[in-house]
């Protein structure tokens, strides 16, 4: 028995040694720096804590805490949590009586400490019938003329094909041409000032920077009489002053007449390139665009000549602040130059305009498709020590990780969006409010974080308190803070006094180097050295924040934090170093599937699995299934809606192909013609092709080639024939037999009747046929 005494209060003295956390490891001196360690360390400012000889650290997990005589009351232990705060429901169909809602929740609280996540779902819906405010703004330089021209003809067609997505449309009208400054325009002769076709003997209207023609109205008749009424000009350089005039569009939202609930389209025609920011310096102007509306009461832009052009950066701001969907059409020889230029401003799409602007409806039309099928959050002023990491759940319940993006959507349908948000550190704010909204969206979520940082006993902190040594420090949550010079829990003692005696209080064991090498025994504690590199502390001067696994030089991956030699990742990050990811978006392969279906998503790269695939989302694999094989079944389940991807709901998950239906296929490059047949036995023809962007287009054939059916009469004529003949046939072979069959008999016949022998005597009972009879009454002569 007192063996099993012994062993137990050994084991209990190896606990008390041994048994230290995350929160008691790390030698914190202040409550602050207690809470920044670990949302599961506590705090106590109890005054008496720890008095009884043993060394207790006032930092440590709560129940630990507790367990040491703590009272519950001197607890600094801030919990984190989320109040949503508005919740309606999502809308069904736009009206404006009851308001429209398409994003849930609408508001949301949270409180967060160091370190700690809360995670909240948004909803996003888009409702049927939603307004559209569509503002046409149109290069009206003079290689402009004919597609002028052309669209004097197409606004009612123009509203009567946006009708069929809308009932709420309105439309206006701008132009532009470029700076009112040479080199930009024609300064001579004088003449050229007023009519810029002096040169070439014809006239037009004086050239213009942008000119703001119709606001949004409802009146198509007003759109066709505005347009009509507009002349072309002409500039003398190739490029044109678009962007100021977007800009403009975008920030005049008064002039131009936006809705604060409708979808806001600016539709951007031109054949020609357009100057950038700092171009404005050939002319001599300086000053940088400013983001701010300068129509004069004419409606035309009166900072043509003072601006500078607008910054790709400040273009993106205004647009996501007024909430505008750009749609770049312009020609086939500019075609690649904006495709760029939507790759650096969100939300943009490009489609290619004829020469006459003939298809511009038919353009208009796809590009709103495109982007109603689309929906992506974007985040306005969050704080730097917000960490936020998305998971998207898009059609059919499929979960992607990492990303803040579903496509292939329709109108009605919701996706939601799994956010956790998680603190990384301590701004110097309080608190901080961020928006998170669908790209091109009014509606948003406002997110409020109170950020858990400090403690409350810290309002009662007490300066040159008594209770340290004679005011010596200051004293604040259960520990004296002491003033410079001053060392020891009370104070006590002066950094000028050392006693080597006190050296053993500053080892973890007796071959170790005093404060490990890196401070200076006062007073019976370790006085941590500064370091170039960052800080070091701890109560033998052990941890520090810049020893941590570093990853191309940088700490943590610069995507964590380095506490004690230990990485302390942001989320949606992993790994000793923090530098693997958790997103898969950057695995998507163009079909919308991860890797392709060949491989794994690993740190956010294609490990590829299935034999001979390679390429950067496993996308190319010689030896498996070609193209054709992969787009059959999206053919099948996209236009003519059957087969496997229909029957399991999952068509316009991994189909993102636009199909278009031709008469004939055409001649373009890299394009793959393929056939294969269906389960009528048609033979099916398409084109997969690929564009620059890497979107995929699907060619098919309007009508398959079928085998005809057969026609009846031939077929009864054929089978009755047939029967005859058979019939015939069968005579005659039963002719044929019988005919072979008697002329053997006969052959028989014969020669068994030629080997007969016949006997030449007399037959004694022969009696000749003639009898002679004797008339014996006869009397002769």
């Amino acid at each position: 028995m007192g063996t099993f005494f012994l062993l137990f209060l050994f084991l209990s003295a190896a606990t008390n040694v041994f048994g230290s956390n995350i929160c008691t490891s790390r030698g914190v001196t202040t409550c602050q720096q207690c809470l920044a360690v670990d949302p599961s360390c506590a705090w106590c400012s109890q005054e008496e804590f720890g008095k009884g000889g043993s060394s207790v650290s006032r930092c440590d997990l709560k129940q630990d805490l507790l367990d040491g005589g703590c009272n519950e009351d001197a607890l600094e232990f801030p919990l984190s949590n989320l109040t949503i705060q508005k919740d309606k429901p999502l809308s069904d169909k736009a009206s404006v009586a009851a308001g429209v809602t398409q994003i849930q929740p609408q508001k949301v609280h949270m409180a967060l400490r160091p370190g700690d996540a809360k995670r909240f779902t948004v909803s996003v819906k888009q409702v049927e019938d939603y307004p559209v405010d569509l503002y046409y703004l149109m290069d009206l330089s003079f290689s402009m003329k004919d597609d002028l021209e052309r669209l004097r003809t197409l606004g009612n067609k123009l509203a009567a094909a946006m009708g069929r997505t809308t009932s709420k449309l309105r439309m206006g009208f701008g132009a532009f041409v470029d700076k009112t400054a040479s080199p930009y325009m024609y300064t001579y002769p004088p003449e050229a000032v007023k009519n810029p076709c002096y040169g070439i003997s014809t006239t037009c209207q004086a050239q213009f920077g942008f000119k703001h023609v119709l606001s949004l109205t409802e009146r198509v008749s007003s759109f066709n009489e505005e347009v009509g009424k507009q002349q072309v000009s002409r500039n003398r350089d190739g490029p044109e002053g678009g962007f100021d005039a977007i800009m403009q569009a975008v920030v005049c939202k008064d002039k131009i007449g936006w809705r604060p609930d409708a979808s806001h389209l600016l539709v951007y025609t031109t054949d020609a390139v357009t100057h950038l920011a700092l171009d404005g310096r050939v002319a001599g102007i300086v000053q940088p665009n400013d983001g701010q509306c300068h129509l004069d009461s004419d409606n035309v832009y009166n900072k043509s000549t003072v601006l500078d052009y607008p910054s790709f950066g400040l273009m993106m701001d205004k647009m996501s602040e007024n909430n505008i969907n750009l749609i770049f059409a312009v020609t086939n020889n500019v075609l690649p130059l904006y495709k760029e230029f939507s790759q650096l401003i969100p939300g943009t799409t490009v489609g290619e305009l004829s020469r006459d602007s003939g298809n511009v409806i038919q353009l208009i039309e796809e590009a709103y498709a495109k982007i109603r099928s689309k929906v992506e959050l974007e985040l306005i002023d969050v704080p730097e020590e917000l960490n936020l990491s998305f998971n998207a759940t898009c059609l059919n319940g499929e979960v992607f990780l990492g990303l803040k993006s579903c496509s292939g959507l329709g109108v009605g349908d919701t996706v939601s969006f799994s956010v956790e948000a998680q603190l990384r550190g301590c701004p110097k704010e309080k608190s901080r409010t961020f928006t998170i909204k669908p790209r091109g969206f009014q509606e948003s979520l406002e997110v409020t974080v109170d950020f858990a940082c400090g403690c409350d006993c810290e309002a009662m902190a007490e300066g040159n308190s008594s209770l340290c040594s004679n005011g010596n420090g200051t004293y604040e949550c259960g520990l004296c803070q002491c003033h410079p010079g001053r060392l020891g829990p009370r104070c006590e003692c002066s950094t000028e006094g050392y006693s080597p005696s006190d050296d053993a209080n500053c080892t973890p064991k007796p071959d170790s180097p005093i404060c490990s090498g890196r401070g200076d025994c006062l007073c019976g504690q370790c006085s941590c050295h500064a370091n170039e590199f960052g800080q070091v502390w701890g109560k033998y001067c052990e941890c520090d924040d810049f020893n941590c696994l570093r990853f191309k030089g940088a700490l943590c991956s610069n995507h964590g934090k380095c506490s004690c030699g230990f990485c302390q990742c942001d989320s949606g990050w992993d790994g000793d170093n923090c530098n693997c990811t958790k997103r898969t978006d950057t695995c998507m392969s163009s079909n919308g599937m991860v890797c392709s279906t060949r491989g794994n998503c690993e740190c956010g790269v294609c490990q590829c699995t299935q034999p001979g695939a390679y390429g950067a989302t496993c996308e190319k694999c010689p030896t498996c299934p070609d193209s054709c094989t992969i787009k059959k079944a999206c053919v099948e389940c996209q236009h003519f809606k059957r087969g496997q991807y229909i029957k399991d709901n999952s068509c316009s998950r991994i189909c993102k192909d636009e199909i278009t239906v031709v008469e004939a296929l055409g001649d373009k490059k890299n394009a793959v013609n393929c056939s294969y047949k269906d389960e009528n036995d048609c033979v099916e023809h398409f084109q997969y092709y690929e564009d620059e962007s890497g979107k995929s287009h699907l060619y098919v054939i309007k009508e398959p080639e079928c085998p005809e059916g057969a026609d009846i009469l031939v077929v009864l004529l054929a089978v009755a024939g047939a029967i005859l003949l058979l019939g015939l046939v069968g005579l005659l072979i039963w002719k044929l037999l019988v005919t072979i069959h008697d002329r053997r008999e006969y052959a028989r016949f014969e020669e068994e009747r030629s080997k007969a022998k016949w006997d030449t005597a007399n037959n004694p009972l022969y009696k000749g046929a003639t009898s002679t009879f004797t008339n014996v009454a006869y009397r002769g002569n």
